[in-house]
């Protein structure tokens, strides 16, 4: 497979100057310096299209060079009810919103106030919405907020046969400095309706020419609102994908052939995906009646010899424990993608929270080890899972892919990922091999499988305690060699430098993992702007512990801090309980829904350095 169907933007060259309104953005041109980044949040009522508008918004920013994040955020809701599109647009890769938003456009006001906590406006921000719909709400207007009101339904209805968040696709992506020809080439692209095509191009065009109007009311009110230049050429492809389709084309790019999953919120996009990709390459998906059926389902295809794999959230893990079980005492490879979402039970499904660590590296009953990897980015989502799929065929056991709600719903511009030569290896046994044994207490830890039907090598897999042979045994020598060869091959293994991601030298580290890595990232090369040298650490392999590793990367640390995003600091224990340290780490979290803000974390690290 080349890439994901129907993401992949040609990048084209556009006049930074949108069209037709020349004389007038030429001068706003003139007043404003490229920012580092521009923040857009648009919002409205169930239905009114905020999702697609800003879908498109980063499309647009991507043929104009612009590299992107879109974040889904909703009400307590899994579907329907109020939304908001939050959008942040760079010159350079980005990885997590910004600490506020440069604009609110609001189609219309319904329970909008309840994303108060999440859109952060300030004086220099902007706030437009339609007066016909009401007054905006008063938590938005005392932040200072400089409120423009323009009659959204009105314009629309000038323009027969359009849509409102086309008009409001126009305003935002003018304000933010994209040309005009970028926004309706990719509103060509993604229209699926040809009758109405050219009337939301239209539309597009006369949100435009309002924005140019609200830009000049800007000039005479605190001066206009951040704003990109125009974007650069280049024959590069670029990626516009969202963490739960890198993880499904991370799948099949290891090999997964089989998937069984029952959809839940907020994994359901990754099988969603998988269903029409896999059967491209020969695999196949099926939806289960539950997480129990769905989990068995992946133990018995791995037995047959097919990858596979499912995912889930919080609730779905839980109810796959016994069999993940199983997976591990039948040495039985399986890959279970966790898009974690604030727990605990039902809890918050449609937000984010990395509060399933500890579930995954204790949850299963008995000495059960696993492999636990954590993507570091939307981007990671793909290479991570791969890797996944990889360790769990090469080490015959169960592999846990801890994404979340961030990650794995928000959308991306990222620079298209360079092939993997990672392959997936399983080692079989070959037809009458002799004295065969499924659980020889090899020196690595890992036996041949046989794959049934293979003559002359069957055995038996189940949860029973075995013996070398695979006979059930409740004999304790059986149990200890059993115990250390699962102990051991994971512990042996050699995982590369992949493991973790190391940046910068110094004697004072920031340890996080998952979507708490482009918040903190960008907190830590904020204070080094500022002269506070920090060193990050970035953990994609959280199980097996890796001691050793940990000891070389932490070369002349003194003093650490862990950062995550959970209520019961659970990275932070798991550090503790397995990893030796100069001095006891400092520890940063807090629980979803809200994420974490490269500002917030840039405070909390300048507190800590100023206190040692």
């Amino acid at each position: 497979m080349d890439g994901p169907p129907l993401i992949s933007v040609k990048l084209k060259t556009y006049s930074p100057v949108p069209q037709g309104i020349q004389s007038k953005e030429s001068n706003l041109q003139e007043q404003i310096s490229a920012p580092t980044s521009v923040s857009i949040a648009l919002a409205g009522s169930g239905g009114s299209g905020v999702m697609t508008a800003g879908t498109v918004l980063l499309a647009a920013a991507a043929k104009a060079g612009a590299y992107g994040v879109m974040v889904r955020t909703s009400g307590p809701q899994i579907r329907g009810g109020e939304a908001a599109a939050l959008v942040r647009l760079g010159p350079q890769p980005i990885s997590s919103l910004d600490d506020g938003f440069d604009l609110l456009l609001a189609i219309d006001w319904q329970n909008v106030n309840r994303f108060a906590d999440e859109i952060v406006l300030g004086a220099r921000s902007v706030l437009i919405g339609d007066p016909d719909e009401g007054e905006a709400p008063e938590v938005f207007k005392a932040t200072g907020a400089r409120y423009i009101p323009l009659s959204l339904k009105k314009m629309a209805k000038e323009i027969p046969g359009c849509w409102i968040n086309m008009l409001a696709l126009g305003i935002s992506g003018t304000l933010a400095g994209l040309p005009l020809q970028a926004l309706q080439d990719a509103v060509r692209e993604s229209w699926k309706k040809p009758d109405t095509l050219e009337a939301n191009l239209q539309a597009v065009a006369r949100g435009a020419q309002a924005a140019v109007g609200v830009a000049e009311q800007l000039a005479q009110d605190g001066g206009p609102m951040a704003q990109l230049q125009g974007g650069a050429a280049s024959d590069a492809r670029r990626w516009m994908i969202s963490g739960n389709e890198a993880a499904g084309f991370g799948a099949i790019r290891g090999g997964v052939r089989f998937v069984a999953a029952y959809p839940i919120t907020p994994a359901t996009e990754v099988l969603e995906w998988l269903a029409p990709s896999l059967i491209k390459v020969g695999g196949t998906l099926l939806q289960a009646e539950d997480e129990l059926a769905s989990i068995n389902m992946i133990i018995g295809a791995s037995y047959g010899g097919v990858p596979s794999l499912t995912a889930t959230a919080g609730p779905g893990l839980a109810l796959m424990t016994e069999a993940i079980g199983l997976a591990v005492a039948a040495e039985v490879p399986i890959v279970v993608v966790d898009v974690m979402r604030g727990g605990p039970s039902t809890g918050i499904p449609a937000k984010s929270e990395q509060s399933d660590l500890s579930f995954a590296v204790s949850g299963l009953h008995g000495d059960a080890p696993r492999l636990v990897v954590a993507p570091s980015s939307i981007s990671d989502c793909l290479g991570a899972t791969q890797w996944a799929v990889q360790l769990a065929e090469a080490l015959q056991a169960p592999a846990i892919v801890l994404s979340d709600q961030y990650m794995g719903q928000s959308r991306a511009i990222i620079d298209r990922p360079a092939d993997s030569e990672r392959v997936t290896q399983r080692l079989t046994a070959p037809a009458n091999a002799p004295d065969y044994k499924r659980y020889r207490n090899t020196e690595s830890g890992v036996s041949p499988m046989a794959i049934p039907g293979t003559e002359g090598v069957s055995y038996t897999a189940d949860g029973l305690e075995h013996s070398e042979a695979g006979i059930p045994s409740s004999q304790s020598k059986d149990h200890v060699l059993q115990l250390n060869k699962r102990e051991r091959k994971l512990a042996l293994h050699d995982y590369g430098p992949y493991w973790a991601d190391v940046e910068g030298d110094a004697d004072a580290v920031v340890i996080t993992f998952g979507s708490s890595s482009g918040p903190a990232r960008e907190a830590v090369e904020r204070a080094r702007a500022m002269g506070v040298n920090l060193r990050l650490m970035v953990l994609r392999l959280l199980a097996p512990a890796r001691p050793e590793q940990m000891a070389a990367a932490l070369q002349g640390v003194k003093h650490v801090i862990v950062v995550e995003q959970n209520h019961g600091a659970q990275l932070y224990r798991y550090l503790r309980a397995w990893y030796d340290f100069p001095q006891p780490p400092a520890s940063y979290h807090r629980p979803g829904p809200l994420p974490l803000r490269p500002g917030e974390l840039l405070n909390a690290l300048l507190e800590w350095r100023k206190a040692q």
